[in-house]
């Protein structure tokens, strides 16, 4: 039976934080062989050295990982915490059988060396699940996400790297960059997830009757934006310039066996000609709802999520990852921890760690304004 520990610290020098680290996991006294490892941004270009000292002095080898704009952590007995602007760290530890797991280094595009390298391991283990980490510079990430999730047959989690560091390092083995790379979990390593969302819809459902690629021309044949700007008069306090940073396009879409109303984010507005482009591809006759972002939708999809989640398995979870986005946290929420106090109001035993990424990973595509839970049993 697979047992997590965790550990956060901020604030000071990357070896202090390391120290810290390492004496609150214990990593070698328990027989941990893997390890997941979050830094915020202030680490980017200390990565390879924070996982050289974290493998001395936890005697733990398997690690993956990447940095984001924030990172957060709760630990059972603590307080939930949040780390952005700051140097900072989370970790996870656990012990699993060694054939149970494999961490993967970046898949850039194509997969034949990703086949020989894993295809064995693959027919043998089946995994179901991957933690995985991108890089948003990458221009396939869209489609490597799905082949992946395709030709390994997992269902995928994680996030996308954050930096304003001018560097988007992973950790898969050692740090590196430029792809998807994570760990794949066998059939062996029971897991349960879940998916919530920071919106709600503010009007009925509409028919997309003219677009071309990601542009909304037209909905129910009146142009997109004055739709958009009916259903948003009794929220005075959106503007125009907040178009995309309040509001978001919702179309249906399957995550794993259920259909759902997923958000898309509005990437840019032509006030003149009343267009709307999306973060993805639309087809006329599609079905399209626009949401708002609030506060109150994002905790009541948390908490109903967390709900879902934890009553999902008769085991009682041993850890969990939390993957958010930067445009969530302190932004939506107010506050950099307020998102993992509430995982800890549903989970007060166990520990959580995860950070704030550019998109975040379920099932098999990239996501905005979302929040993705994984535990452990």
């Amino acid at each position: 039976m697979a047992v997590f520990r965790a550990a956060q610290a901020a604030g000071g020098d990357w070896r202090e934080l390391v120290a810290e680290i390492s004496e609150r996991l214990e990593g070698a006294a328990h027989g941990d062989n893997i390890g997941l490892l979050y830094a915020t941004d202030y680490m980017a270009r200390h990565l390879g050295e924070i996982l050289t000292e974290l493998r001395r002095r936890t005697g733990i080898v398997d690690w993956a990982g990447t940095v984001g704009i924030g990172i957060g952590a709760k630990l059972a007995g603590e307080t939930a915490v949040g780390h952005f602007d700051r140097p900072a760290l989370v970790a996870m530890v656990g012990r699993l059988p060694p054939d149970s797991y494999r961490i993967f280094e970046p898949v850039h595009g194509g997969f034949g060396a990703f086949r020989r390298q894993y295809g064995d391991w693959l027919a043998q283990a089946h995994p179901l699940l991957g933690i995985v980490h991108g890089d948003p510079r990458n221009p396939l990430t869209g489609s490597i996400v799905s082949d992946l999730a395709n030709v390994t047959g997992s269902f995928l989690v994680g996030g996308m790297t954050a930096s304003r560091a001018g560097y988007f390092p992973q950790v898969a083995q050692r740090v590196v960059e430029g792809g998807f790379s994570g760990v794949l979990f066998g059939t062996g390593v029971a897991a349960s997830t879940g998916f919530a969302q920071s919106c709600a819809p503010i009007g009925p459902p509409h028919r997309v009757t003219s677009a071309a690629r990601n542009l909304v021309m037209q909905v129910d044949d009146r142009p997109a934006l004055a739709v958009l700007k009916e259903e948003l008069a009794p929220h005075s306090e959106v503007s125009l310039d907040r178009i995309g940073w309040d509001c978001c396009a919702g179309l249906e879409d399957r995550v794993g066996l259920n259909t759902s109303l997923l958000a898309h984010g509005i990437i840019s507005v032509d006030p003149d000609r009343g267009w709307l482009a999306l973060d993805r591809m639309v087809d006329a006759g599609t079905s399209l709802t626009f949401m708002r972002l609030s506060r109150e939708a994002a905790e009541t999809n948390l908490r109903t999520m967390l709900k879902g989640v934890a009553t999902s398995s008769p085991q009682r979870a041993k850890g969990a990852v939390y993957f958010s986005g930067v445009r969530r946290g302190p932004p939506l929420f107010g506050s950099a921890e307020r998102e993992f106090a509430i995982i800890g109001d549903s989970l007060p035993a166990v520990p959580v760690i995860g950070f704030f990424g550019a998109g975040e990973i379920c099932y098999n595509r990239i996501h905005s304004y979302t929040g993705v839970l994984t535990l452990f049993f």
